[in-house]
């Protein structure tokens, strides 16, 4: 990422970079307390379909999730980083199947007030020209575990930055969307990044002014 204004600050965790985005990984829950990426117009332009290879992220140390651990549990296989964003390269695609980043997600809204969130950020990258996203569960120490082993979050944010741009200022917005059905406008889901910041511990690209 090109300054410190978008660096995050955060509990220790197990730092990923894969190619087109970095996460950091908490054993304790199996999953990412957040994952990074950018996303630029030129990204956007479709080459490659899903690949589907779910499978486990070599680059966790203590090992990652594996698909199995979501079998029979009615969650789905959650992207934090979408898969949608990741179709101008094969490599780039692949890689967010690694199961460091997928998150136990309730299906109704995966499938569906959640993918229209990433439709939107995708249309912000569309229109000017680069955002930058953050995605993760809130984590908290006494969620239920799927098999005991992958935490299952009550909660999902997405903050996304978009950079100065042909006249527009900086400016940055925050979602929280609880883990159920959901039904409403994306709008009813905007809150502060003070807010995603106090429930998670993450300070969110520290370099800007609050």
């Amino acid at each position: 990422l090109p300054s410190n204004k978008k660096i995050l600050k955060d509990k220790p965790g197990e730092l990923i970079h894969h190619s087109y985005y970095s996460l950091n990984y908490d054993e304790e829950h199996e999953q990412a307390r957040w994952t990074m990426h950018e996303l630029s117009r030129e990204m956007l332009k479709p080459i490659v379909d899903r690949t589907d290879d779910f499978r486990e992220d070599p680059k966790v140390s203590t090992y990652s999730a594996e698909p199995t651990d979501y079998k029979y549990s009615g969650y789905d296989r959650g992207h934090m980083v979408p898969a949608g964003n990741m179709r101008f390269s094969l490599k780039a695609m692949s890689e967010s199947f690694y199961m460091s980043n997928m998150s136990p997600q309730h299906p109704k809204l995966n499938r569906y007030m959640w993918r229209n969130l990433e439709d939107l950020v995708r249309y912000w990258a569309r229109n000017y020209e680069k955002v930058y996203v953050v995605t993760g569960p809130v984590l908290e120490p006494t969620l239920n575990k799927i098999n005991g082993i992958v935490s299952v979050p009550k909660s999902y944010y997405k903050v996304v930055y978009r950079p100065a741009h042909n006249g527009n200022k900086e400016s940055m917005i925050a979602f929280l969307f609880p883990n159920k059905e959901v039904s409403g406008k994306l709008q009813d889901f905007a809150v502060s990044v003070d807010k995603i910041e106090e429930l998670t511990g993450v300070d969110f690209f520290v370099g800007l002014d609050n």
